[in-house]
């Protein structure tokens, strides 16, 4: 089970605007990952067009299990209606942080406005607000943290949830026949209600980026997640071999990250994607994910067409995976690693 929270932190964006001092508990110094600076090379990410995503996709195949990600283009999302996506989530971080916190996450609660949970005592904060909304199962949404302001914002969710539940399948279903399966079998696996989660995240500018990070390396708990870029301001670096890269910007591209629940079902063939977020001396940035993940009950393990002789069994079976997930994220460890046998 997770931990229990201790305390709920203040917005970042609170900090900034009360003009407090650096806080100590935003100050990175773990060495798990690694050296994590601006002057890393740009990443040669793989693009892929979904549009044209048909068969035993080789490019696909080998984007996810060399990088573990890929920016999709020609996804089936229109770039007007992800500007609209865009603006309202801009417009609900520059309210008032009066009405904002009338969507406040509750202790012990992912839904809703704020910052991570802290479990631990002398936890390291990662330098970001995020506004995190359930979107399927319809029944289990939390429509008290939806907003209402912008007037907009509920009818942009409940669009961008038919639009991405589409998209989710399409890649699904293109990943299983990359590695010869039949298509529906990651669907069918992961349940009738697999869970879609919507997270906006708000990074204000750090008056100290040498020292804190926007988001501290992680692989998401997901089958796939979907991430995209704020259009202007770079910031995203992804881990390759044990060197860190930076994403490029491709406006409107999704980038698509596999997550380490898709690694334990394809038996390490597919690698979920480690990734960090630089925090930015001068300007804000503005940034949305997007989590696919299996029905919590759901058995998580190798399909047995991807084990052989060459390839022995590498994962133990899970399930409630995220349940604990957030206990290994806040110690910078990586969960997946429980789960190797």
């Amino acid at each position: 089970m997770a931990g229990v929270e201790l305390e709920n932190g203040k917005p970042v964006q609170e900090l900034v605007e009360n003009g407090i001092e650096f806080p100590n508990n935003y100050i990175w110094e773990s060495p798990n990952f690694g050296t994590i600076d601006a002057s890393v090379p740009l990443g040669d990410i793989p693009v892929i067009d979904v549009s044209r995503l048909k068969g035993s996709d080789h490019q696909l195949q080998s984007a996810v299990s060399s990088w573990g990600c890929f920016q999709a283009i020609n996804h089936g999302i229109e770039n007007s209606f992800l500007e609209e996506v865009c603006e309202v989530a801009k417009q609900f971080f520059q309210l008032p942080m009066m009405e904002k916190k009338k969507y406040a996450r509750q202790k012990g609660e992912f839904d809703g406005y704020g910052n991570d949970m802290i479990l631990f005592q002398n936890q390291t904060l990662d330098w970001n607000d995020r506004l995190y909304v359930s979107l399927i199962p319809q029944d289990e949404k939390k429509r008290q943290y939806w907003p209402q302001n912008p007037q907009s914002f509920r009818r942009i969710l409940n669009e961008l949830t038919t639009r991405i539940q589409q998209t989710e399948k399409l890649l699904l279903k293109s990943m299983a026949r990359s590695l010869r399966l039949e298509e529906d079998c990651f669907l069918k696996k992961f349940g009738e209600r697999r869970i879609i989660d919507a997270r906006f995240n708000y990074y204000p500018p750090c008056p100290r980026p040498d020292l804190a990070l926007g988001l501290k390396p992680h692989a998401d708990s997901s089958t796939i997640t979907f991430l995209l870029q704020d259009k202007e301001v770079e910031g995203l670096q992804v881990m390759k071999d044990d060197q860190w890269f930076r994403v490029p910007i491709i406006p409107y591209a999704f980038l698509v990250l596999v997550g380490d629940q898709m690694e334990i079902m394809t038996n390490g063939i597919f690698k979920s994607a480690v990734h960090t977020a630089l925090a930015n001396s001068s300007k804000a940035r503005h940034t949305m994910a997007i989590f696919c993940t299996p029905e919590p009950e759901k058995v998580i393990e190798p399909l047995g067409e991807l084990i052989n002789d060459k390839r022995p069994r590498l994962y133990k079976a899970v399930r409630n995976y995220v349940d604990t997930y957030f206990n290994y994220y806040q110690q910078t460890k990586r969960p997946i690693d429980a789960a190797k046998i």
